[in-house]
């Protein structure tokens, strides 16, 4: 296992907060799914989505954000 060190904005006091800030962060950077990254934070796939609001993610994905814009802008 590696370690790694992050600098992440005071998103609570709970290490909960920031296991889910990270996960959500790394869902909307496409890097995991958000199924992976409801793993990652210890929640269930709808848990996860529901709560992605409270840490500015969209539980949309950048690759369907660009779907629906072209859709719209067609």
């Amino acid at each position: 296992m590696k370690a790694i060190t992050l600098k992440v904005p005071d998103v609570g006091n709970a290490p909960f907060d920031y296991a889910v800030y990270l996960a959500a962060k790394l869902y909307e950077d496409a890097v995991m799914t958000s199924g992976q990254a409801a793993q990652v934070a210890g929640l269930s796939k709808r848990s996860f989505i529901e709560l992605m609001g409270k840490y500015d993610v969209s539980p949309f994905s950048t690759r369907t954000q660009d779907v629906v814009d072209d859709m719209i802008h067609a």
